[in-house]
């Protein structure tokens, strides 16, 4: 009989967490009130699937999400994923800003060892509520070994997606995440994991499904060129503010304030690809010679920023590519703690 894989969870709160008065109510709930303790209770035969242990990070709606919460929840995961005796770690959060956590997470950490975040679009108290199956198919993923190398992972409604595509698609529906252009990372159907494309993480992988089918000759391996910024000497993040592009929005007032306010660097939600109103792009270049870069990203669901020489060689703006502003103001983030040179940020976008 195969040893049972030792699955450490940690726990933030979020829907997955609430409960409401009604149980029939799916919004207006408490979010954040089980334990993790409660949470591993409330699956049926979750303890079948792994040797479960874990701790209460912090119990908030991850609207409340902060990053000096990012900074300590990336320390636990290093700490237990360099334990022999952990081989997956699963992270129960709040959706709304869980695709956040999980590209931090992606960019904060170097392991093989799957890292798999989940959480709930219904209260625990909800009828039909999701919660429960979800945190079943996170363990089952993380407990997969065809799930190591690939980075961090969000499963959410039996879909896996990898933290650099996922994002949260519908305010409302269960099927809230989507890999936008890409697709998922693969799929749960029944209780086997059919896994489909590349993950950032990764050097090789192929259209496969986890150990529970035939596998083939497949290769999972920490890409030496993965995108890496170590965290552990941090107490915080440079400051970045997001700068949103809209018809008759006075954007240049919103640069002004977030320089005053100490920004370290601005990212710009442009409307289409990369495009920067007239009155701004001059506001915006006084930005980067004063020494503080401005990434422009894109406020569309899809697609790739591509800037012209235009603005990259004269305004020196740094292009997006596919991240949103979201997770491009974390990436800028986290590059400001290596540098502030344009060419160099750019280069870690690319």
């Amino acid at each position: 009989m195969a040893q049972k894989p030792n699955i450490y969870i940690i726990a933030t709160g979020g829907t997955i967490a609430g409960q409401a008065d009604s149980a029939s109510a799916t919004v207006g709930y408490r979010a954040g009130e089980l334990t993790v303790e409660q949470l591993m209770a409330s699956v049926p035969g979750l303890d079948k699937l792994a040797n479960l242990s874990g701790e209460q990070l912090c119990n908030i709606d991850s609207k409340d999400m902060q990053e000096d919460i990012w900074l300590q929840l990336a320390r636990h995961v290093v700490k237990e994923a360099a334990r022999n005796n952990v081989d997956g770690i699963v992270i129960t959060h709040g959706t709304d800003t869980m695709e956040e956590t999980a590209w931090f997470l992606q960019l904060a950490l170097q392991t093989e060892k799957p890292v798999v975040l989940t959480g709930a679009m219904r209260p625990a108290t909800a009828i039909s509520a999701d919660g429960p199956m979800n945190l079943w198919q996170a363990v089952r993923v993380a407990a997969d070994p065809g799930a190591q190398g690939r980075g961090v992972l969000v499963v959410m409604n039996g879909q896996i997606d990898a933290a650099e595509k996922v994002t949260k698609a519908s305010a409302n529906t269960l099927q809230a995440f989507r890999s936008i252009g890409s697709g998922p990372a693969g799929v749960i159907v029944n209780e086997k994991i059919f896994w489909q494309n590349y993950s950032v993480a990764q050097t090789e992988c192929g259209n496969t499904c986890s150990d529970s089918e035939p596998t083939g000759n497949v290769k999972h391996a920490f890409s030496a060129t993965k995108l890496y910024f170590p965290t552990e000497n941090l107490t915080r993040l440079p400051k970045v503010r997001i700068i949103y592009g809209y018809v008759g929005g006075d954007d240049a007032l919103f640069v002004k304030a977030a320089l005053q306010d100490g920004a370290k660097g601005l990212v710009y939600a442009a409307c289409g690809n990369g495009s920067v109103p007239e009155k701004l792009a001059s506001v915006l270049q006084e930005a980067v010679v004063s020494g503080v870069p401005v990434v422009i990203a894109t406020r569309c669901s899809g697609g790739i920023v591509v800037l012209p020489k235009e603005m990259t060689e004269k305004n020196g703006f740094i292009a997006g590519g596919s991240l949103n502003p979201q997770k491009a103001k974390i990436l800028l983030q986290l590059t400001l703690t290596k540098t502030n040179e344009v060419k160099a940020i750019q280069a870690f976008f690319h």
